[in-house]
Parts: C-alpha cells; structure tokens; sequence
C-alpha cells in the first residue's frame, strides 16, 4: 500500500507542478483578492474540477474517449474561446488600481477557474490519459487508494498555491507584480489557445 501512497503522490505532483493556465490563475488569485479566504471559489473550482476528472479518468472514461475524434475537436474549440476570452480580460485588468478594482468577482473566479481546469487540452490528457492509465495497475482498495491520494495532492496543491499568491500579494502592496502576474497569465492562456487552434487544424 505504501508503494501506491508513493506512486500516486509523485504522479500527481509530477502532473501539476509545470507552470501552466490553471497554476497562474490560481496563484493570481490569491495574489490580488484582498484576503486569502476571497481567493476560494477559484481554489474550490479548480480542484473539484481536477477531482471530477480524476475519478471519470480512474472509471475509465479514458477509454471510452478514446479515438473519439469529433468529440475532441469540440473539447478544444470550446476551451479555446473561453481561453481568448480570459486572456483579453486579464490583460486589460490593471493591478496597479487597487485589490478592490482588480480581484475577480466569485462568479468570475468560478468560471475561469473552470474553463482552465476542464477545456484544457493538458489537463484532459494528464488526467484522462496519464492518470487513468497508471489507475489500470491497481485493483479493489489499492486503486481506492491511488485516487484518494491523487485528489488530495490536487486540494492540498491549489491551496498552497493560492497561499503563496496571497503572500506575495501583501509584500507586493504596490502592485506592480500582481500586474505582471496578470500579464504573464494573460499571455500563457493565449499561447495555450493557439496551441489548441493548431491542434484542431
């Protein structure tokens, strides 16, 4: 049991660490929301999202996707427009106004948090893909066990990072990083958006 403990959290943090949409959004959110405890809707989002496709992944809803191209290109078109839409509104957003002016609403926070999480090309394939497959070793409580333990990298992850952001956001009480922040965050969604374009194409 001790090796699926192992197994599960080094595949998990293996898949989330890269630096990508999702990481930046919530890292960003706890930088500009006025308090930690604001920047939860996104943390929430994202990680139920992640949580909803690993147990799809682990019940094997890889399989049943897979070779499934139409649905894929839907997939990627939808995430797409949400990414450009996201990464016009973050750019736009100036960080130097002020937490009140720049922090996302909840229902904001909770529908980027969701288009980055599930209309992600990377996500779909490290979950559905990576994870689902490496789930196929285990049987019975073992693969309980496996998807527990991924599920709560995943919380555990978002929240730290959201807390990272949040330190930073009160060292940073001129805001000049909080508007990088937004425009490096701006810039990755975009360049994912494109990656997804030439995918489809």
């Amino acid at each position: 049991m001790q090796e699926v403990i192992i197994h599960a959290v080094l595949l998990a943090f293996g898949l989330i660490l890269p630096l990508g949409a999702q990481n930046l959004f919530i890292f960003n959110q706890g930088a500009t929301q006025p308090k930690w405890i604001y920047a939860l809707p996104s943390v929430i989002t994202a990680a139920m999202c992640d949580t909803l496709l690993i147990l799809l992944s682990v019940g094997g809803l890889s399989v049943i996707l897979a070779g499934r191209e139409g649905l894929t290109e839907f997939i990627y078109i939808g995430g797409c427009v949400f990414l450009l839409y996201m990464a016009w509104t973050l750019w736009r957003a100036d960080s130097r106004q002020g937490a009140e002016r720049r922090a996302l609403s909840f229902s904001r926070q909770i529908l980027f948090a969701m288009s980055v999480s599930v209309l992600n090309p990377h996500a779909i394939i490290d979950i559905l893909g990576v994870i689902g497959t490496n789930s196929l070793e285990y049987e019975g409580t073992e693969r309980v066990t496996f998807t527990i333990v991924t599920i709560l990298v995943s919380w555990l992850w978002f929240i730290l990072l959201s807390a990272a952001g949040r330190l930073m956001g009160r060292w940073d009480e001129s805001g000049k990083i909080s508007f990088y922040m937004n425009k490096v965050s701006s810039m990755t969604m975009a360049l994912l958006a494109l990656y997804m374009l030439y995918k489809i194409f």
